[in-house]
């Protein structure tokens, strides 16, 4: 075989293991009990090799699923050990420091045999709707207040599922057929591409995934070391203030650039909270790489070769919590990582980073119940919603879109039907994208209401209402957040709080930062926005 057919035959091996794992997460999305997975993909899946090092992710994921999940399979691997790892085993944890940074997301890691011999790991993560404790929400003042805790531990052994743990995570929930047909659905993802991957292997004559493996490792790492020396060298510092829980948060990054590294440092950024808006290092580092893989390479496939130059330090903070601090809400804080780091890069790449945007989901978890003496459903949903992108340059920022997390939007069909609440209203909020050359992307107005003769606490899981996004060079910033019930009360951006019967609940997201000086907008866009009612008035 020359070289150049055995690059070629290489190449479409490669292919061919994304596919694996792409029907890998497709399995989850088309068999997953909970909205949050199915309607909104807010998951992961990917294949590692032996030494538990991530080989490919599917595209369907987010980058706080994938990159967490990424180091947390040698955490799978050191505590079960190889000697106790058989054909049919699945094993499970939410734990946030060895998973994916809080107890609502339920990372499966499955040992894939060819015969006798260990030829790689599947694993996958998905959010499910409850764990039990104070429900999704900020309020927990510790990790054990906020849910069950499944260590690292057998979901299943040689195929027989551990029916302890299964009545154990009964007990423990509030919605356990959701729950525990989510259990079922990572395990079936991981027993998909297994199958996949055994048949592929047989089909080509592999034993191993040993010179696949190099050949990945080897190309993507010399194509992210190639891009790394074409930065400028030395360091920058961005600061980011946050809305926080019941007082502002302070958050500091510093990028420096080394010698085929980059890091970032989080030192500067305010200390742990009482409350659960912590984010664990393993979380925080996922979209730290994230945001410079964006920059520095965002064409190069995302696994261990192209994660390792980027890293990340930090003293114990908001950003490295150390347990037993609550974490349930370590999305927040950690969706507006890549705006902080984004910020430290501008400084070095001038006119190639986006402005500032909503950053962190505006999700939404509704305890719904009949009102006292009637008869109704009671019911837990969780709903995703986006705001603004911010402006990028060369382009508008895109509307009610959720980046970094990249999850999609639930329809209001499937909200609805999940339990006794009411969307009256779910539509871009005109004018909230900051002007500029290149205008911010628009945030939504959402209105909800429980349905007659019901009633509901929600955890507000909001931010950048108080510190809005900022636009970018000479750009202005988007309009900030707003939460209210419809007869004008303001409530608090964090934590559970009442809607009454007859009430509505009326959000409005926060528009993207603007890019560029708003004098230099092209005319024609300026009436286009004005026609779409993106504008009321022109500049804002």
């Amino acid at each position: 075989m020359t070289d150049q057919t055995r690059e070629i035959h290489m190449q479409v091996m490669w292919n061919r293991l994304i596919s694996v794992v792409e029907e890998q997460a497709m399995t989850l999305l088309r068999t997953a009990f909970s909205t949050s997975v199915r309607e909104a993909g807010d998951l992961s899946a990917g294949v590692f090799d032996p030494e538990g090092r991530m080989l490919a992710q599917a595209i369907t994921g987010t980058p706080g699923h994938v990159n967490t999940m990424a180091e947390a399979v040698l955490h799978f691997i050191d505590e079960i050990g190889r000697e106790n790892m058989f054909p049919g085993d699945t094993y499970v944890t939410n734990d946030p420091w060895k998973g994916t940074g809080h107890l609502h997301d339920i990372t499966m890691v499955s040992p894939s045999f060819k015969g006798d011999r260990l030829v790689g790991f599947f694993a996958c993560t998905a959010h499910v709707v409850d764990v039990g404790g104070r429900g999704f929400g900020a309020d927990g003042k510790s990790v054990y207040e906020e849910g069950i805790q499944i260590p690292i531990m057998k979901f299943a052994e040689r195929g027989v599922v551990n029916a302890d743990l299964v009545r154990l995570l009964r007990a423990n929930v509030r919605e356990s057929n959701q729950v525990v047909g989510d259990f079922y659905s990572l395990a079936a993802c991981n027993d998909v591409g297994h199958n996949r991957l055994i048949a592929m292997m047989e089909e080509i004559g592999l034993d191993t995934l040993d010179d696949l493996g190099d050949f990945i490792f080897t190309r993507t790492r010399a194509a992210t070391l190639e891009r790394i020396a074409g930065l400028p060298r030395g360091g920058w510092t961005n600061t980011l203030m946050t809305d926080g829980y019941d007082r502002p948060v302070r958050l500091v990054a510093t990028v420096e650039t080394r010698d085929g590294t980059v890091n970032v440092d989080f030192t500067g950024s305010d200390p742990q909270s009482r409350y659960g808006i912590n984010v664990p290092i393993i979380y925080t580092k996922a979209y730290a790489c994230y945001a410079m893989k964006c920059v520095v390479a965002p064409d190069i496939p995302n696994n261990w070769a192209s994660l390792e130059p980027f890293t990340v330090s930090s003293p114990v903070n908001i950003l490295n919590a150390e347990r037993p601090a609550p974490v349930s809400l370590r999305h927040v804080f950690g969706h507006l990582v890549p705006d902080l780091v984004l910020g430290a890069l501008a400084q070095a790449l001038p006119g190639r980073i986006l402005a500032e945007g909503s950053g962190a989901l505006w999700n939404i978890h509704m305890s719904v119940r009949p009102l006292a003496q009637q008869s109704g459903q009671r019911a837990e949903i969780l709903m995703f919603n986006s705001g603004g992108m911010g402006a990028r340059p060369g382009l508008d920022g895109l509307s009610a879109t959720a980046f970094p997390s990249g999850v999609m939007t639930m329809p209001i069909e499937a909200t609805e039907h999940t339990g006794p609440v009411v969307i009256w209203r779910k539509e871009l909020r005109p004018d909230s994208g900051g002007d500029g050359e290149y205008r911010g992307g628009l945030g939504q107005v959402i209105e909800i209401e429980p349905a007659p003769g019901h009633e509901f606490d929600f955890s507000a899981m909001f931010d950048r209402i108080g510190y809005a996004p900022r636009g970018r060079e000479g750009g202005k910033d988007g309009a900030p957040g707003l939460a209210a019930l419809d007869d004008g009360t303001r409530l608090k951006p964090k934590g559970w709080q009442h809607v009454p019967a007859g009430r509505r609940l009326v959000l409005h997201l926060p528009g993207g930062g603007g890019y560029g000086d708003p004098a230099r907008r092209d005319a024609m866009a300026r009436a286009e926005d004005l026609l779409k009612g993106y504008v009321t008035g022109g500049e804002k």
